[in-house]
């Protein structure tokens, strides 16, 4: 009689094991959804609320240096940080073309040349995956915050730059400056080379490498993804033009 009570209950027993399980996993399910929700929606629309812009440098009267400006849409910023993606190596891309800055060349005294503050409307980062971008923006940058919705660098030395500049010849130099980043300024050495292609246009690129975490970010943790770096490689390739 024991034996048949025992027997009577287990379908009893089975059935609220598959019921409290059943319960975990939607449980589970529902807070991954309202995970997602909230990155894909935090996000805001990756729209800028106004164009990049750039304190102006002035060239006085009798100045002979030459004054350039970035032309966006032939210019990009990126930053490069590896991953594991699903247990495959994979580097992360973001770019954007929301750049804008300006440069005073002196082509017979290079050192008196001035790069001025470079800015970047990061809310504008792209990579290749919608979800990343959202989450790029929205958790790690917080770029839909006014206060974090641009990256700016102020260059406070140039050094390496050679005696002369020569049109058709391209140089290295470095860029010392101040980069601010989610709210937060540390100094970055750029190595940079700009090649003069005419008296009228520049053409460049500029390499770094920095901490994300030196600039009070985070990366939330993400299914499928492990050992993100902490370096993260900054590159800008760009084009500039005078006015004329």
């Amino acid at each position: 009689m024991d034996r048949s009570i025992n027997m009577g209950q287990m379908p009893i027993a089975s059935s609220k094991g598959v019921k409290s399980a059943l319960a975990i996993i939607i449980a589970a399910a529902l807070l991954l959804l309202a995970g997602a929700a909230y990155i894909w929606f935090s996000a805001g629309s990756g729209q800028p609320s106004s164009a990049a812009a750039v304190p102006a440098l002035v060239l006085q009267p009798g100045d002979t240096r030459t004054l350039f400006h970035i032309t966006s849409d032939e210019s990009e910023v990126r930053f490069l940080v590896n991953e594991t993606l699903l247990g495959n190596p994979k580097t992360v891309v973001g770019s954007t073309n929301e750049v804008a800055g300006e440069l005073l060349v002196d082509f017979q005294n290079p050192d008196n040349s001035q790069l001025g503050t470079i800015r970047i409307n990061v809310r504008t980062l792209e990579t290749d995956n919608e979800f990343r971008t959202r989450a790029l923006r929205g958790q790690i940058l917080q770029a839909d915050r006014t206060e974090f919705e641009f990256a700016e660098f102020t260059p406070t030395a140039l050094t390496g730059l050679p005696d002369t500049v020569t049109i058709g010849e391209s140089f290295n130099f470095q860029i010392i400056g101040d980069l601010t980043v989610h709210g937060v300024t540390h100094e970055v050495i750029f190595d940079a080379t700009l090649m003069p292609v005419s008296e009228t246009r520049l053409e460049g690129s500029a390499r770094a490498t920095v901490r994300y975490q030196d600039f009070g970010m985070t990366i939330p943790e993400a299914s499928g993804v492990a050992n993100v770096s902490s370096e993260v490689q900054l590159e800008i390739d760009f084009a500039a033009q005078t006015s004329q």
